[in-house]
């Protein structure tokens, strides 16, 4: 099923741009996951209920907007905007989604890309100019595109389950140090999914997973000693049985 449809005209770049999100975007999300109508309509196909459905069962739809899309000339009458006809298919895809409550995004291309004016926006459209937006350029295209995936997964928890990618953020965040992850583990110690870390569930007591020697006194039925010669790669020796205690006098 697709989640991202990306609204894009064919004029002054729409097309090579639109192939780069799809591109990109597919990477990371799935082919599947992702609308572009050239690519997602079978040939033979009526293409009119292909686009309005694809659109109705997306999760978010992506309005690329350059700086001539305001002003393109309506093919068939070259007098008017194209975004001043009905038939639009630009326009009409966009207030589908409004329609049908799927999250519109507005991507502005080029540094140089002003805010939309609603003003100049037909009424079924003036809600675009109220959208957040993100900017994007090709000089910037895998970063640009990398921060929306980024937040589109914080907002969009379909798109999170099919992301294969961790946010840029949290990439940083690993490069800079090991984390340790014990999500979904039942006990013991070991290492998790093959990566380099422990993880340990279930424990009561002090617990050393650096270098030098290691102690760790349980809390299970009496009194459990475990002591690890060396860093947490070293022999594990375990002691069972009553241990004095100096102060008591046990």
């Amino acid at each position: 099923m697709h989640e991202i449809f990306i609204n894009y005209r064919t004029a002054s770049g729409g097309k090579e741009t639109a192939y780069i999100f799809d591109d990109l975007l597919s990477r990371r999300f799935g082919e599947d996951s992702i609308f572009r109508a050239t690519k997602s309509i079978d040939i033979g196909a009526e293409y009119h209920d292909v686009l309005i459905n694809g659109v109705r069962r997306s999760s978010v739809l992506l309005a690329l907007i350059g700086p001539h899309w305001i002003d393109a000339p309506d093919q068939n009458r070259p007098e008017r905007r194209a975004l001043a006809g009905r038939t639009d298919w630009v326009r009409r895809e966009i207030e589908e989604a409004f329609a049908y409550g799927v999250l519109v995004v507005p991507v502005l291309i080029g540094r140089g890309m002003e805010q939309l004016d609603g003003r100049r926006l037909p009424a079924s459209l003036t809600k675009l100019a109220a959208c957040q937006y993100e900017r994007y350029s090709q000089r910037s295209a895998k970063s640009d595109i990398a921060r929306l995936g980024d937040r589109l997964v914080k907002q969009v928890p379909r798109l999170a389950a099919l992301d294969t990618q961790l946010p840029a953020a949290e990439a940083g965040k690993a490069q800079n140090g090991t984390s340790v992850h014990n999500s979904g583990q039942q006990g013991g110690i070991g290492n998790v999914q093959g990566s380099v870390g422990t993880y340990v569930n279930d424990t009561h007591a002090p617990l050393h997973t650096g270098s030098g020697s290691q102690f760790n006194g349980t809390q299970i039925h009496g009194d459990g000693t475990n002591y690890i010669a060396g860093d947490n790669s070293g022999d594990i020796r375990q002691q069972f049985g009553l241990r004095r205690n100096e102060d008591d006098g046990q």
